[in-house]
């Protein structure tokens, strides 16, 4: 860990103690990690699981034993809370049901967990005096104005109809009976809870809005590393797929457009909003990477590519099947066509821009996860073999 660090301005960063709420999550295995290896800040880690991060807390020898401690509570209905968010000089809050195929059918818990949840936190860093950083998402922008326009409107190719700005895109969301928007809707109202509390009463806050952030430890690999039932977000769904040799199952055809942001990019971008609470207090910012835009059925290609030179494979002879969103994920669910983050904000406040393309990224997380999925076949053949 190196010494005498200094912030964007040039000032000395000072040892601060975090209090992360979903540290045991994708994300937060990520922040814990960085934080670990090349901060002196402590974290004070909250989740329901640690699985992914076993290998920060044991054995107690690490070399950052003493600044991360592990506490198993599960915000909807644990006192503890307020007594770590009060320990700690920040608190980031990460916690979160964010997998589409819940939207449409776990659409109260979604609403609960990403909104009704998450306001105690903003309670209680507002009542003690505490900085927030709070993850939100892309999804609260919705759909595009450009989608809206005709198929062959030359408008659709201006930038000023799709790509998303912090502080002038509206969001646009479908109707009520379409569910897909409830994450949405509920991640939206805590940021302006949030964005109110500062306004009102002073709470230091940044908000951030993720961009599909990919890499190790994302999501789930149904049965492997999570649920056996279930449907993970589209990037993992592919994966699953891969390790499976089926056919990737394309959404209405693959037609959506996304960018993707590689994790290690990403959390280096959070960890300048951690350091620079100067820089990044009252400021909501778009952390994705616009130069990885693809059509989902680009990147269901892209993905099978990557996977045979991973896995040393001969690719699918039918590598990607179409199924309907209604087969796929039930009734109530609503798309927008592309996602593209403007990047104005954060580079000129923190600097950061992304670096990693997305070949290299799919490359690093399939590796992964095929290196993963190997391990836990060849666990339980043994197991079936002792018995």
């Amino acid at each position: 860990m190196a010494n005498g660090r200094v912030d964007l301005d040039g000032n000395p960063i000072k040892p601060i103690t975090i209090c992360m709420i979903g540290a045991g999550g994708f994300i937060g295995s990520h922040l814990c990690e960085k934080l670990m290896s090349e901060t002196p800040h402590k974290v004070l880690a909250v989740d329901v699981y640690d699985d992914k991060i076993k290998h920060l807390l044991e054995p107690s020898s690490l070399p950052w034993a003493d600044r991360i401690q592990f506490h198993r509570i599960n915000i909807k209905n644990d006192s503890r809370l307020e007594g770590l968010i009060r320990m700690a000089d920040l608190t980031i809050n990460l916690a979160a049901i964010c997998t589409p195929a819940d939207y449409n059918t776990r659409p109260l818990d979604t609403i609960y967990s990403n909104f009704i949840d998450a306001l105690p936190v903003v309670k209680y860093c507002s009542e003690n005096g505490k900085r927030l950083i709070h993850f939100s998402t892309c999804e609260v922008y919705g759909k595009t104005i450009g989608c809206f326009l005709p198929k062959d409107s030359p408008l659709r190719q201006d930038p000023a109809y799709y790509v998303l700005k912090e502080d002038a895109s509206p969001c646009i969301f479908g109707s009520v009976e379409k569910q897909r928007w409830s994450y949405a809707c509920a991640k939206q109202l805590i940021e302006r809870l949030i964005y109110a509390e500062g306004a009102e009463n002073g709470l230091e806050f940044t908000i951030v809005r993720p961009f599909n952030w990919i890499g190790p430890r994302m999501d789930f690999i149904p049965g492997i590393d999570g649920p056996s039932e279930g449907v993970p977000r589209v990037l993992a769904c592919f994966s699953n797929n891969l390790l499976r040799r089926e056919p990737l199952k394309l959404v209405d055809g693959g037609q959506s457009q996304r960018t993707f942001v590689y994790i290690k990019d990403a959390i280096e971008a959070v960890l300048l909003m951690i350091e620079n609470p100067a820089r990044a207090n009252g400021q909501i910012f778009n952390v994705g990477n616009p130069n990885n835009e693809v059509t989902v059925r680009q990147l269901a290609e892209m993905m099978t590519e990557v996977y045979a030179k991973v896995a040393g494979e001969s690719p699918l002879d039918t590598p990607t099947v179409d199924v309907s969103s209604k087969e796929f994920y039930g009734e109530g669910y609503d798309d927008s066509d592309k996602r593209i983050p403007d990047m104005t904000i954060i580079n000129r406040q923190l600097g950061w821009n992304p670096k990693t393309s997305l070949w290299d990224l799919l490359e690093s997380t399939l590796t992964y996860q095929h290196r993963t999925y190997a391990e836990a076949i060849k666990k339980a053949t043994s197991k079936v073999v002792a018995s």
